[in-house]
C-alpha cells in the first residue's frame, strides 16, 4: 500500500471455503466482503492460480466492481506448498495502472512471505 501510490486498494482475500474468498486485511474503502471463484479478477486468480494483471476491467468479463473508481488491477494467488490461501488484490483508478515488473515485485513479496521457512 504504500509502495503502490497510484493504488486505491491493498488487501488480502482469504480462501474461506472450496470455492470462496473473503475479505482480509486491506487498506482502501470498503471492499467485497465475499467472491466466489467464478466471478471477477480475484475469483480467476483463484481458480486459475496465476496471477492476474488487468490494465482495464471493464474489459474484463465477470468483473466485480466494488469500487467504481478502480480501473485497473493485479491480483495475485497466495500458495504455500501448492495449497491456496487466498489472493493478494491491488487496484487503481488509472487504467494500465500496474506494469509487468511491479506484478512480478508483488509475486516474489508473497513468495517471500508465505513460503514456509
Amino acid at each position: 500500500w504504500e509502495t503502490l501510490p497510484h493504488a486505491n486498494w491493498c488487501g488480502f482475500y482469504r480462501k474461506t471455503g472450496e470455492a470462496m474468498l473473503t475479505v482480509g486485511p486491506y487498506q482502501g474503502t470498503m471492499g467485497c466482503l465475499r467472491i466466489t471463484f467464478d466471478r471477477g479478477v480475484c475469483g480467476a486468480a483463484a481458480r486459475t492460480r496465476e496471477t492476474q494483471l488487468v490494465p482495464d476491467v471493464h474489459l474484463f468479463p465477470g468483473h466485480i466492481a466494488c469500487d467504481a473508481r478502480s480501473r485497473s488491477e493485479v491480483v495475485v494467488p497466495v500458495l504455500r506448498e501448492g495449497a491456496l490461501l487466498g489472493v493478494l488484490d491491488v487496484d487503481s483508478p488509472h487504467v494500465g495502472g500496474f506494469s509487468e515488473a511491479e506484478a512480478a515485485r508483488l509475486e516474489r513479496l508473497v513468495r517471500d512471505v508465505f513460503s514456509p521457512a
